[in-house]
């Protein structure tokens, strides 16, 4: 993919400096510490420990050390700046471009319907990160929240989808950026709000079998968007998408996980049918391409 050359997006939120703790990570309240206070002065001894710990304050104060930092559950190396290599920056560069063509793509095609398209934020964060939909670590992948409309992602997963899932090339990425900016798409459309009220209503394999109807239809709308990227694609970059979403199937992801496959489970599709809904779109190159029945 022919990246470098294309404009950067102006709504990534780069939070990969922040850690990974949970929103304020656990301060102790001021409450707490006046408890504490109130039970050292009940004693000889914990008046002592009351006045040295004030005396050592001082001193901390005095070389430069903020003493309120202990205060903090997060450790000194959490809050230690952390170093970036260059290439994780250049992946949150590739990111930025993607995310750049699939504004101008998308933008497009609301346009056409007589439409705007509310373009989303992307968030990068390392660990952890706090959401629109609650916390999440980076062991649950990139998802979408529909309830602050952004795409959260940890760079780490690409490292993932080239080694553990055998997926490598950036395009693979791209797929995965364009999947999630998919399920954008669906919430302006109105299909995650659709799918949610289908689901309550329905058995557990029912449910399962409905939100495997909304990521199809999401690897759709990706193959939509690769549709208008003819001069930017170079060889190979459709087949890397292909193989990343074979790759991701719930199928093959069972079968290496358990030894055996449970379609009833499924939450995602198998990977011929990741696969199939990709081509779908890619050949169509229209939204109405990408009809599930949803």
């Amino acid at each position: 993919m022919k990246w470098e050359d294309l404009g950067r997006s102006s709504n990534v939120e780069d939070f990969r400096m922040r850690g990974s703790s949970r929103g304020s990570g656990g301060r102790v309240s001021i409450r707490l510490i006046i408890m504490i206070v109130r039970f050292l002065l009940k004693t000889k001894l914990g008046r002592i420990v009351l006045v040295l710990g004030l005396i050592g304050g001082g001193i901390a104060h005095f070389m430069g050390y903020n003493p309120l930092a202990l205060l903090d559950g997060s450790s000194m190396a959490k809050r230690a700046p952390q170093v970036i290599s260059a290439e994780d920056n250049r992946s949150a560069a590739f990111v930025s471009a993607v995310l750049g063509q699939t504004e101008t793509i998308w933008g497009e095609l609301f346009k056409r319907d007589g439409k705007r398209y509310e373009e989303p934020k992307l968030v990068l964060f390392r660990g952890g990160v706090k959401s629109g939909c609650g916390y999440a670590s980076s062991q649950t992948g990139p998802f979408y929240c529909p309830s602050d409309k952004k795409v959260y992602l940890d760079l780490g997963f690409f490292d993932e989808l080239s080694h553990k899932f055998n997926a490598p090339g950036d395009f693979a990425q791209a797929y995965v950026i364009a999947h999630e900016v998919g399920h954008h798409v669906q919430n302006l459309r109105g299909t995650l709000s659709k799918s949610h009220r289908l689901k309550k209503q329905s058995s557990k394999n029912e449910a399962n079998a409905v939100q495997v109807m909304v990521e199809l239809q999401a690897d759709c709308y990706s193959g939509v968007w690769a549709h208008y990227l003819d001069d930017i694609l170079e060889e190979g970059d459709i087949e890397e998408a292909l193989n990343a979403a074979s790759a991701i199937g719930d199928d093959t992801l069972q079968k290496q996980a358990r030894g055996y496959v449970v379609p009833d489970s499924f939450t995602h599709g198998s990977s011929a049918d990741r696969m199939k809904w990709f081509q779908r779109g890619y050949k169509g190159g229209k939204l109405s391409s990408c009809e599930t029945g949803i």
